[in-house]
């Protein structure tokens, strides 16, 4: 299968930012979800009230009674892009669904999919879980596109694809059209295909990016995706890719020989690490989290032989937080010595939530959200060791923060541990989008040793704000997305997009990225407001001049101007040139206005209008 051709795809990027206008507060999902199950004895509190968003399955109950459920949420959540519901859905050890009655699931807006079995293949899917295009016009019907579906998750389960009652083409595979802030960890899929685009819908598609990690997949078609991380898993096969497609760490993986063509980055290992924590039910139908641990040089999935390498923590050492708790009270629990769980919802932080304690865990269900209120920074890490924040989303609130998760000190205490690195796992920042947003800097890391698994840093190009892209380059301010300061750090599945100066700034040694993606901001009104300078425009990527030490495998840079065409971006990346800063298949992609001349440091052609779409590439540099 060959990927859709590009024509177009500039003004469906502009579309981008109409769709959230069209859904300006979305559908809530309103009525009160509890856990359901068999009619048994209730288990104690501590083990199972994780908040009126949370929704436990048990496999006693009927098929057509999780189905409704699950329906009736997709329904509210496929086009409340811009809402404030969140939810999660999670299945206790057993099998869901049979051969004649599947249990097929649709996932929509900040929605999480979960086992909580110790291992995938405890929690059995007969059926199947999936993403379509969102199709925005003629009662949706047609202008059908995969290029928002944003922020929903999938994991911790076994899918034997059931597609009895679906169509023909419906039955070709399981479809998981998605782009950007979607997490696919810990599956086990069987049975058909898995296809990263929805080819059964007319018109375009264009999902643009995602995420997969520890899973055993059948064959992979990756079809419209524009870019792609996997890691640590294992496939049968994977065709097509558009511009970026990167594999660390995965059995199966297809060569980077023929590179460009087709588009593959494949390391055999992934240098650094660790798997997200997971929430599971034990035999004795407690609660507990798994917290895995750090890897070096590691490859395919982490279950093979066993439950995954780590240490398990009982859910009665957490604090189970809802939106209604102050951070007060969350952080009076933190140090008490509690770990953190935030069940869905949106909380309002005017205070930092503080984790001062080496190993704390902070795990967000159901893409819990932080969004700061007077300026504050929502989270805060200190130089300890250990740390994993995983799950959890932040937004820019109405007064500028100088950051929205910070992790150490400026000038802290950075000497941490390599062998129990501080773990950001899927975890989302917005600035802009449903309401203004401001901040300094979206995600800086000040300690060292620190590991970024997985991330979407999206300064907002669209929103239900009601500006214009000049009173949004004015109104949902931030400087960078991501600020490195830190030495041996390490990001796997690096997404930074629309930020008014460098998108990432890396200022310590020692640092690895694996995937890199990136849109310049779309919004600057004049030449004069993108200057660095005397330098025209901010290079996406930028490696301060003082670092010795870097490396970059699979980086991404494209430009649309769409508020002025005629802007230029002297370069996408921007490093020092020493032996020690090497960049592995990196490109530029021209999506129909304006230009990036060159792709690092003054090589590479402009990425401009007489190529739309066609990526401009440096295998190497500095060239061996």
């Amino acid at each position: 299968m060959h990927a859709p051709g590009r024509r177009g795809l500039a003004s469906l990027r502009s579309g981008r930012r109409q769709l959230g206008r069209a859904f300006t507060a979305g559908l809530v999902l309103t009525t009160a979800i509890t856990t359901a199950g068999a009619a048994a004895a209730a288990p104690p509190p501590s083990s199972w009230d994780l908040g009126s968003n949370v929704t436990v399955f048990d496999p006693s109950m009927p098929v057509s009674s999780i189905q409704a459920t699950l329906d009736a949420a997709n329904a509210a959540q496929v086009d409340n892009e811009m809402g404030t519901a969140r939810h999660a859905y999670l299945f206790k050890p057993g099998t869901y669904g049979t051969a004649q009655q599947p249990l097929q699931i649709k996932v929509g807006y900040y929605t999480e999919i979960s086992g909580l079995g110790a291992s995938p293949t405890d929690v059995v899917i007969n059926g199947k879980v999936e993403v379509y295009n969102r199709c925005l016009e003629n009662g949706g019907t047609s202008n059908c596109l995969a290029l928002v579906n944003f922020w929903r998750t999938l994991s911790n389960l076994s899918i034997n694809v059931n597609s009895a009652g679906q169509d023909g083409c419906r039955g070709s595979a399981d479809f998981w059209a998605v782009s950007q802030a979607v997490s696919m960890r810990r599956l086990n899929i069987t049975g058909a295909n898995l296809s990263l685009m929805d080819y059964c819908t007319d018109g375009p598609q264009y999902a643009s990016g995602g995420f997969i990690a520890d899973s055993k997949l059948p064959f992979v078609i990756s079809g419209s995706q524009q870019q792609w991380l996997t890691r640590n898993s294992e496939v049968a096969g994977w065709s097509n890719g558009v511009w970026n497609q990167v594999f660390s760490g995965v059995v199966g993986a297809p060569s980077e020989a023929g590179f460009p063509d087709p588009p593959y980055t494949t390391l055999d290992t992934t240098p650094v690490s660790r798997e997200k924590p997971y929430l599971f039910v034990d035999a004795q139908g407690k609660y507990n989290v798994r917290v895995p641990s750090a890897q070096k040089n590691s490859r395919g999935v982490s279950w093979a032989n066993g439950m995954t390498p780590g240490r398990t923590v009982p859910l009665t050492d957490f604090f189970v937080a809802t939106p209604a708790d102050s951070v007060q009270v969350i952080n009076n629990q933190l140090a008490r010595g509690l770990n953190l769980l935030l069940t869905p919802g949106m909380y309002d932080i005017a205070r930092s939530i503080e984790v001062k304690r080496a190993d704390t865990v902070v795990l967000g269900l159901g893409h819990a959200t932080l969004t700061s209120v007077n300026g504050a920074v929502p989270l805060d890490v200190a130089d300890v060791s250990g740390v994993v924040v995983a799950g959890v989303s932040f937004d820019a609130g109405l007064t500028n923060s100088p950051a929205l998760l910070r992790v150490g000190k400026p000038h802290g205490n950075r000497q941490t541990s390599a062998g129990n690195p501080t773990t950001l796992s899927d975890v989302y920042f917005r600035v802009g989008g449903p309401h203004v947003g401001k901040t300094d800097v979206a995600l800086e890391i000040n300690s060292d040793n620190v590991l970024i698994d997985h991330t979407w840093v999206w300064r907002a190009d669209h929103g239900v704000e009601g500006l214009t892209d000049t009173q949004r380059w004015k109104t949902n301010t931030s400087r960078n997305g991501v600020v490195v300061n830190g030495d041996n750090v390490t990001a796997t599945g690096l997404f930074v997009e629309h930020f008014q100066q460098h998108n990432v700034v890396w200022n310590g040694n020692g640092g690895t990225t694996v995937f890199f993606q990136n849109e310049l901001a779309y919004d600057p009104p004049t030449q004069a407001d993108w200057m660095n300078g005397n330098i025209k425009g901010w290079a996406a990527y930028k490696i301060a001049g003082n670092v010795k030490s870097h490396h970059l495998y699979g980086g991404g840079a494209y430009v649309f101007n769409q508020n002025n065409p005629s802007i230029h971006t002297e370069n996408g990346f921007e490093v020092p040139q020493t032996p020690g800063v090497q960049l592995h298949h990196i490109m530029t992609v021209n999506l129909s206005a304006g230009t990036i001349d060159h792709v690092v440091n003054g090589v590479g052609g402009p990425a401009d209008t007489t190529r739309i779409g066609s990526p401009v590439f440096v295998n190497d540099y500095p060239t061996p």
